[in-house]
């Protein structure tokens, strides 16, 4: 999956999807771009100096990419047969980061699982 197919996925057809798997390709294209998007959110939003205008659009932009972000991360911790509830697990502080991060690095499962079938088999 390339960069445009990972993002139209996650933007378009997946935007709320939290049900399924994601490959790691479609999970880090996509963080690529919310970074990209936030990024220049945010820098234009400090060139314009309106910060009553810009700076709403830039949380606007947030906003936005929160749903399809986190979307795809349970998405992709389902590829890795793990519940997304887990991505929870963030939220402590220091080591919670760095445990998702591992998970979301990890292969998926090959093969079917309970949360259906490998992303990779129809590449």
């Amino acid at each position: 999956m390339g960069f445009f197919e990972a993002v139209r996925v996650a933007l378009i057809q997946k935007f709320a999807t939290f049900k399924g798997r994601a490959r790691r390709s479609e999970y880090w294209y996509f963080q690529l771009f919310a970074t990209i998007v936030w990024f220049f959110g945010f820098l234009i939003a400090q060139m314009t100096g309106h910060s009553a205008v810009a700076f709403p659009v830039a949380y606007i932009l947030i906003l936005v990419l929160i749903l399809p972000n986190l979307a795809v991360t349970v998405r992709r911790l389902h590829d890795t047969d793990r519940s997304g509830w887990l991505y929870l697990v963030a939220f402590v502080p220091v080591v919670g980061n760095i445990v998702v991060l591992v998970w979301v690095c990890s292969r998926g499962t090959e093969g079917v699982n309970r949360y259906g079938s490998d992303p990779l088999s129809s590449v």
